[in-house]
């Protein structure tokens, strides 16, 4: 095959091929490559300035992308030039994004392969180390981050992630607009949420962001009225049911240590039974509920509130969401669940920010999607020592709705 042909199959955008060798036992190509003649623009690597003086002349090899059944390798001739500003630079080339012995089309697809696969199958597809294609793929998603623009912030998400007994807790700062992570600190401190102010936001857009969805964490509530004069604490629903689940978990151990001898294994392991919503539930599970119930009014009692409060935020207006909480709250009487009063006092200690939900409208579920994301990536990456790469991944697979294929194990 001529030279002229290889230049076209390699399609390098001002470069020619001179020499090709194969090697056919080992199923090998090796491409040697040089400038055209009327590609004479230099640029400098470190400033970006065009350069004319040339100070050397040397050979860099790197891997591309298999042609057919061949492991592709191109040896380009590049130029160290002499920059004014940046001193002796290597000539900055489209095709080479880094240091790195790779193509830019070598690493994009690597980095490709990274999104809907773990680094350890990619690493075995490519022949590469697991570490090689984690450098690769945290390139790749610089450089995406780097030519994306980045959307508007006016609603945020503030939550926690636990990471384990060593590392505690990850705060996440997600946009509830566009549903991907922002920034993620260590703990989940007053000083965490305060670093992100401070330091990935200016004044002007602190000023611009009109309601964030949290917790009822405090040292979050705090933070947030301390840098964002104009926002609105909204709890998040799924937050408040989650307290509403713990009740009902708390009534249903008090059962179990109330009732003695046979009475009490009617209430053991029906934990998960409690927590499932009734319209989660299959016929037979509803008819082993209904046969608990009928032996134990209060476990009714408390699963019949759970799941009526979640009526709480079909609301549109403030007034028709106080009323409805009240009437919540006067059903406790001559109940004696103690749980669900401790949950009534806590839902009037925040109850602003439960009824700025019917003020300033937030999209409910998002912060839980996004950690749903993170957590995914944890555990096929088997954890993350680099906060910036989970960050990017986690932006990335927001951004692009990427789906995991899930293999499980035959029975």
């Amino acid at each position: 095959m001529r030279d002229s042909d290889w230049t076209r199959i390699l399609g390098w955008p001002g470069y020619r091929v001179w020499r090709s060798e194969i090697d056919e036992p080992s199923k090998r190509l090796k491409l040697w490559v040089r400038r055209k003649r009327g590609n004479r623009a230099l640029i400098c690597s470190g400033c970006g300035r065009r350069i004319h003086e040339i100070a050397e002349v040397y050979e860099r090899e790197v891997r591309d992308l298999p042609c057919f059944e061949y492991r592709t390798t191109v040896v380009i001739e590049l130029y160290r030039v002499k920059c004014p500003d940046c001193g002796l630079k290597t000539e900055k080339v489209a095709q080479l994004p880094s240091k790195a012995p790779f193509s830019k089309r070598f690493e994009d697809a690597v980095g490709q392969a990274c999104e809907s696969a773990a680094a350890r199958r990619v690493a075995k597809q490519f022949g590469l180390a697991e570490s090689t294609v984690r450098g690769i793929d945290l390139r790749y998603l610089e450089r995406w981050a780097a030519s994306r623009r980045k959307p508007a912030l006016r609603q945020i998400g503030v939550d926690e992630i636990y990471l384990g007994k060593k590392q505690k807790f990850l705060t996440v700062v997600s946009n509830l607009e566009t549903g991907e992570p922002l920034w993620f600190g260590r703990e989940r401190k007053k000083e965490t949420l305060d670093e992100f102010f401070q330091t990935e936001l200016s004044a002007g857009q602190r000023m611009r962001i009109t309601a964030a969805c949290v917790d009822m964490w405090e040292p979050y509530r705090l933070s947030i009225e301390q840098h964002a004069a104009n926002c609105r604490i909204v709890y998040d629903k799924f937050h408040v049911l989650q307290h509403a689940n713990r009740a009902v978990d708390e009534v249903r151990r008090a059962e179990f240590f109330r009732k003695g001898g046979r009475m009490r294994g009617l209430v053991k392991g029906k934990r998960w039974l409690l927590l499932t919503r009734w319209i989660n539930l299959s016929g037979p599970k509803r008819q082993e509920l209904n046969t608990l119930f009928s032996m134990n009014r209060r476990l009714l009692k408390a699963y019949l509130l759970k799941e009526s409060l979640e009526r709480l935020w079909f609301y549109r207006y403030e007034g028709a969401m106080l009323r409805y909480l009240q009437k919540w709250i006067d059903q406790l009487r001559w109940q004696r669940l103690r749980p669900f009063e401790k949950l009534a006092t806590m839902l009037l200690d925040h109850l602003d920010g439960i009824l700025n939900y019917c003020r300033t409208k937030v999209p409910l579920g998002v912060v839980e999607a996004v950690n749903g994301n993170i957590k995914t990536l944890l555990r096929r990456g088997r954890g993350y020592k680099n906060l910036r790469y989970l960050l990017l991944k986690a932006q990335r697979l927001a951004a692009t709705r990427t789906e995991y294929v899930v293999f499980r194990k035959a029975a």
